[in-house]
């Protein structure tokens, strides 16, 4: 059986078939291991430079070469790449994982690399910060990073009931916590998501920095990868470089994307803020072709026109 043929048999099992395809780019440099029933660890051997991420099996799977969201950009840098992945939402809360994690201290795995970023989002976000704690003096990203899961301390938080039943009061739980030993840590989230925002506010330390993508929602990453600037977010982050002023100017690219300009557009028309819509409409027309902001500012100026008319009527009538 070919490769195509067993791609399109459906006794095949894809994940086998996935799993299989990492044990063997793996094999020469590095590992494939399956660690505890939901999860599973990537490890690439290449440099002295080492990024860390997490992210979920669907998101992997879904992707075109089935490959860990950051493979293409350490191969680039000659950097070493783990990636635990998990199968479904664990959270990353599994004792497999801390026994893993457990092994890289007792061996110094860690300490083999002259730099280590820890990434992720979301799931993955908070996963990068409570896990840090393994390697002393790294650097850390998460976006839209949650600070816990545990109901007694952000029962405000609704947004993953299923999730609050998992134990994050154990060992690598509390993330800001285990985020002490860090050599600086870059949260990025969204202020306007209010859970979001207090969430960001549990992250809170002198070598913590906050920054804000405001009107992006709670799930950055695939907006930071649209504009590609997911990649220096991280060169940047690995480096210590990343400040507020080197992440607001790669921000700036939002001007000119769509699916925040549109949200903007969308929020003031929610709000009834007409001046500030027909601003919207008219900055982004002078840079971008874009017919949704045609037709909405045309709109608006039939409506102006027609309550200036109406206006008029009524004036002349009084008269």
């Amino acid at each position: 059986m070919t490769d195509t043929e067993a791609e399109t048999d459906p006794l095949i099992d894809p994940r086998g078939l996935w799993a299989a395809k990492l044990e063997k780019m793996t094999a020469e440099s590095g590992y494939f291991h399956q660690l505890g029933a939901n999860h599973f660890g990537v490890f690439l051997d290449e440099g002295t430079t080492l990024l860390v991420t997490f992210e979920s099996l669907s998101s992997v799977l879904a992707r075109p070469a089935q490959l860990p969201l950051a493979f293409d950009q350490a191969k680039a840098n000659g950097w070493s790449l783990l990636t635990l992945i998990a199968d479904g939402e664990t959270w990353f809360r599994d004792p497999a994982i801390y026994a893993f994690f457990d092994r890289q201290v007792d061996d110094a795995f860690f300490e083999d690399f002259d730099r280590v970023l820890f990434y992720g989002a979301g799931m993955g976000g908070y996963a990068a910060c409570a896990y840090s704690v393994a390697a002393p003096g790294a650097q850390v990203l998460a976006l839209n990073p949650r600070a816990t899961l545990d109901p007694s301390q952000t029962r405000w938080d609704n947004r993953s009931r299923l999730a609050s039943r998992l134990d994050f009061t154990s060992r690598y739980g509390y993330a800001p916590d285990m985020l002490e030993g860090c050599a600086h840590a870059t949260v990025i989230h969204d202020p306007v998501i209010v859970p979001d925002a207090m969430q960001a506010a549990l992250f809170r330390a002198p070598y913590i920095t906050r920054l804000s993508a405001r009107n992006m929602g709670e799930a950055l990453e695939p907006h930071f990868a649209a504009t590609e600037i997911l990649p220096p977010l991280i060169e940047q982050a690995m480096a210590a470089k990343l400040t507020t002023e080197s992440f607001s100017k790669l921000w700036r690219v939002r001007r000119n994307y769509l699916p925040y300009l549109k949200n903007l557009l969308s929020l003031s028309e929610q709000a009834g803020r007409s001046g500030h819509e027909r601003m919207i409409c008219n900055s982004v027309l002078q840079r971008v072709r874009a017919p949704r902001f045609v037709k909405r500012l045309a709109r608006l100026n039939a409506l102006e026109n027609r309550d200036e008319a109406d206006d008029s009527a009524t004036m002349h009538t009084e008269d």
